[in-house]
């Protein structure tokens, strides 16, 4: 007699599927380095505040979190991040369910989560963007089961997503704009009227508002800051080809069925009327973002909420065609799913030996984010051996200068092991923490102007250039020359006064 035969429950799948992602990542976490951005996130996570110039300070915080149980653990600093990418995956698999779909919805909805080239690299280094697209997905599974249920006590849930989505970055705010307006655009305007929507919006500013206070202190600089890099980012072309990125490096190809037919299903089909705010939640933001010049991937959050609605679009459709016809619709989805995360993979997760042209292919695939992870030990030792040679007058009352917040990152990092001074830097929430006192009377400087340098400073002299053990000329560190600077022209105060810059 055959035993009986175990069936895994659909959670179950979900559950397992969003743990296999994260242990991905965290199998391949330790390769390369930290990103330079990881480097800002540690720098920052060793000053604590209610906010920085950059993001919000839930990030940093997390990052302390991180180094309290793993210390300076690269596999470690990226532990939260692996997590966050296989919760992602479960809440839009769930959110397929509470739509009404079937076990193969639910998968394939979490699955274009784990095969989205965005989503995928954001699961290996701690980012801002990492815990964003989480709580971007939170609220849009709130949002979900509140539509399901008619139960407004969801709002609740929804405040504290958006809360804490206000905490990690700001970018958040498009998506709020898209429930207000989508609410006012469907009949479920009358949730206005309801104690819980408001309920849950004072929620959204209870979590938020040590940050807001904070931003009003410092004059909301933040602002100071976007203005800045938004306008780098249009110089330099990064907000080009928006709409056209969409198809392919936002999400992936072979999803985009999906997050179409999910946009057709819940604004065009009878039975998708009901989840039709999901549909302004996206289309608003994908507006805004295209008319102000955002960055394509800043809409990255919106989609796991169209792969969730495609899905359940596809499923019924498949309910329509013969037995043979659907399971090879089925059988083919998943084939190009495996494929293409497979190829995805190559590219987006550190698995490339450095160096090789598969490596170089990947980097340049990922916007030189795999470049910005190599040389800072390297960097740190050859600062540590410059110091070493120089005159005891000079070591006592010397600071080191970086020009980028990641080379600020890394000899906090790194520069305990050779005991070198904190660095100092004009840079962000850098140039707030100043140069220390006494102040330096003679400079290591990383990433500086010659130019600039011989303006303010007497005697300024190349003492050594920046390289690695790879030979690879890493674009986070734009000047390579190490200088030796003595004699600033000025009073310190008054040249530190005009130094704040941002990037």
């Amino acid at each position: 007699m055959n035993a009986p035969r175990t069936r895994l429950s659909d959670t179950t799948l979900l559950l397992f599927s969003g743990l296999s992602i994260a242990l991905l990542h965290i199998a391949v976490n330790g390769r390369y380095g930290f990103h330079r951005d990881e480097l800002l996130t540690y720098s920052n996570a060793r000053h604590l505040a209610w906010g920085y110039v950059v993001y919000p300070p839930l990030t940093p915080f997390l990052g302390r979190l991180e180094l309290l149980l793993f210390g300076s653990s690269l596999r470690g600093f990226r532990f939260l991040p692996a997590v966050a990418q296989g919760l992602a995956m479960i809440l839009t698999g769930l959110s397929a369910r509470a739509m009404g779909g079937l076990r193969w919805a639910q998968l394939v909805a979490a699955a274009a989560v784990a095969i989205s080239g965005f989503s995928l690299f954001n699961g290996g280094f701690l980012s801002y963007s990492t815990f964003d697209y989480l709580w971007w997905v939170l609220a849009g599974y709130c949002i979900t089961r509140l539509l399901a249920s008619d139960d407004p006590r969801w709002f609740l849930a929804v405040g504290a997503a958006i809360g804490l989505g206000l905490m990690t970055r700001y970018t958040i705010g498009v998506l709020i704009v898209g429930i207000l307006v989508g609410l006012l655009l469907t009949p479920y305007r009358r949730c206005y009227k309801s104690l819980w929507f408001w309920a849950g919006a004072a929620v959204a500013v209870f979590v938020c508002l040590p940050n807001f206070l904070w931003q009003m202190h410092h004059h909301f600089i933040w602002l100071q800051w976007f203005r800045s890099i938004h306008a780098r980012d249009i110089h330099q072309g990064s907000t080009d080809f928006f709409l056209l990125n969409q198809l392919w490096k936002t999400t992936n190809p072979v999803t985009v069925p999906f997050w179409l037919g999910g946009l057709w299903y819940v604004f065009r089909k009878p039975g998708g009327k009901r989840w039709r705010l999901l549909g302004w939640m996206y289309v608003i933001p994908a507006l805004t973002l295209f008319v102000v010049h955002g960055r394509d991937y800043y809409l990255s959050p919106a989609y796991p909420m169209l792969f969730a609605a495609g899905a359940v679009q596809a499923e019924h459709w498949l309910a329509t065609l013969s037995p043979g016809a659907a399971g090879w619709v089925r059988s083919t989805t998943w084939q190009s799913f495996v494929i293409s995360g497979l190829s995805i993979t190559a590219l987006a997760v550190p698995v490339a030996p450095v160096g090789t042209a598969w490596w170089h292919f990947a980097d340049a695939c990922t916007g030189g984010n795999f470049n910005s992870q190599i040389g800072w030990p390297e960097m740190v030792a050859q600062v540590a051996h410059i110091r070493d040679g120089l005159p005891a007058e000079d070591q006592s009352r010397l600071a080191i200068a970086t020009g980028d917040d990641g080379e600020t990152g890394a000899i906090d990092l790194y520069g305990p092991a050779y005991h070198l001074p904190p660095a100092i830097s004009g840079m962000n929430s850098s140039w707030a923490r100043g140069y220390g006192d006494p102040p330096p009377q003679t400079l290591i400087v990383i990433d500086g102007d010659p130019d600039f340098l011989r303006q303010h400073f007497e005697s300024c002299f190349v003492a050594g250039r920046v390289t690695n053990s790879v030979g690879i000329r890493t674009s986070s560190i734009g000047k390579p020359d190490l200088y030796v600077c003595r004699g600033l022209r000025e009073p310190w105060q008054e040249f530190w006064a005009h130094l704040q810059y941002y990037g």
